[in-house]
């Protein structure tokens, strides 16, 4: 996570995302660095835009608890909050399904750890 931190660190600074300067961030918060892994986060974030992305990210959980609020009224006002509520019951299939997305390397996490 430290690799991801860094890159963000370089752009709400403003400063460019390359090899130099996440090494740079890293060296600096004492962190040993793994040139194949600057290499490869400075590739996977090339034409990324990390602003639009962090709140892509921010709305998600947005949505989530958007859902869960309106399940929540609908119960306070005596209907049953699962006929109300858009949000599938996990099973254990839906588990199953959450593991096989993490075997896929979906993301930027399964780069650094």
């Amino acid at each position: 996570m430290e690799y991801v931190y860094a890159a963000l660190i370089l752009n709400e600074t403003d400063e460019e995302l390359n090899e130099d300067n996440i090494t740079g961030v890293l060296d600096a918060a004492g962190v040993d660095v793994e040139e194949s892994r600057v290499k490869a986060l400075v590739a996977a974030l090339e034409d990324v835009d990390i602003d639009e992305a962090v709140s892509e990210a921010a709305a998600v959980p947005a949505a989530g608890a958007a859902a869960g609020g309106a399940a929540a009224g609908a119960a306070d006002d005596g209907e049953e909050a699962e006929e109300t509520s858009d949000v599938p019951d996990t099973t254990d299939e839906d588990e199953d399904d959450d593991e096989d997305d993490d075997a896929g390397g979906e993301g930027l996490g399964e780069l650094f750890g």
